[in-house]
């Protein structure tokens, strides 16, 4: 009984466990361990799903989907798919990592190929997709043999050559890319194959992009400085850039957690995409602490007699920006930031709503 009680134990399910012997009944009481975590295999060429589950709870009874950080079990487990991978001809040790909580995502045990390194294989476009230019095909070279991870590799490919599509106007294409084949097994590597099917879609032309009425930036400023306009081709990456923009017109009115929401309106006849632009401004926030770094006694007061924004003012990033390009600057200044590399580092308070700023120079290589 003591045997039996210490494997249950060894097994890191359970967090305590006694047992009672009256002469005829047998009582055990068991205290489940307070955190399990499910398994997420990081680069196995294995397919997680109820069968694998089914298979190592035929394995391991008291295997449910998920393992303990640490014990007896995790380590069954760990051996278990180790002997799976080698019936697939695939030597390799495996690591057990037990992982935080992330963004939005629960904490887990992570399971990953120590060695042979596990690479992204061959990327085959789907026959049944549009034939990939040049520049797409140079992209999915460049991805072949990058590290393989499950649940990353797919979406790495798709974003990549996404983007590539939507830089060009395709703002509706539709990219997946999924492991297809069996594995290619050298001494050197484990490959893993990909197939990719891409549908661009149409290629859109920008007709407007419009400022909600109302915004701490008039649709006029915003006219002047935005670099893609009526008729060009509707870039990914341009459109990004606007976007960035309207944050940074924000910025210079103290404004330093806004959120902008373009929502895009498609006019599939003439292939025209129009934006409404609203924006979640958040709180204003003022002038805190100015620090000078890296500089010595005698360009520190010059520095700081150059400074136009005192504390509490309505914080301006714009007025930060400018500061070493001044036309009106001590000309020792002038002399100096022409031979360093200028940097500021922005520190935000969210609870007093205040930006300490940090000037720093740097020799230049």
């Amino acid at each position: 009984m003591q045997d039996h009680a210490k494997q249950l134990m060894d097994s890191g399910v359970f967090d305590n466990l006694t047992y009672k012997f009256d002469g005829i009944d047998l009582v055990f009481s068991l205290i489940p361990a307070a955190q399990l975590y499910p398994l997420r295999l990081q680069n196995l060429p294995l397919a997680p799903g109820k069968e694998l589950d089914a298979q190592l709870h035929e394995r391991f009874p008291l295997y449910h989907g998920k393992v303990p950080a640490e014990g007896g079990l995790m380590e069954q487990v760990r051996q278990a798919l180790e002997e799976m991978l080698a019936a697939k001809g695939i030597s390799a040790a495996i690591t057990a990592t037990p992982s935080s909580a992330q963004a939005g995502k629960g904490a887990f045990v992570s399971l990953a190929i120590a060695a042979p390194p596990v690479l992204i294989g061959e990327i085959h476009p789907d026959t049944a997709s549009v034939a990939l230019d040049s520049e797409a095909e140079e992209i999915l070279a460049k991805l072949t043999g990058s590290p393989y991870d499950r649940d990353g590799s797919p979406s790495q490919i798709a974003t990549y050559l996404g983007n590539f599509y939507r830089d060009q106007g395709y703002l509706e294409a539709d990219i997946h890319a999924n492991p297809q084949g069996a594995p290619v097994i050298t001494p050197e590597a484990i490959r893993i194959p990909f197939l990719v099917s891409v549908s661009p879609g149409q290629q859109y032309k920008l007709k407007s992009i419009q400022l909600a009425p109302g915004l701490a930036v008039t649709q006029a400023e915003f006219d002047r400085q935005s670099t893609i306009h009526p008729g060009d081709i509707a870039g990914g990456q341009r459109l990004t850039e606007d976007w960035v923009l309207i944050a940074r017109l924000y910025h210079d009115k103290g404004y330093m957690r806004p959120s902008v929401h373009p929502t895009p309106s498609f006019d599939r006849a003439p292939g025209t995409v129009s934006f409404g632009v609203s924006v979640e401004s958040g709180p204003v926030y003022t002038m805190g602490k100015l620090s000078i770094e890296n500089v010595g006694d005698d360009l520190r007061p010059a520095m700081l007699a150059a400074w136009k924004m005192p504390a509490g003012a309505v914080f301006n990033e714009s007025a930060v920006r400018n500061y070493f390009f001044l036309e009106d600057a001590d000309p020792l200044l002038k002399r100096v930031f022409a031979v360093v590399n200028c940097r500021y580092n922005l520190q935000l308070n969210d609870v007093t709503h205040t930006v300490d700023v940090v000037l720093r120079l740097e020799k230049r290589p």
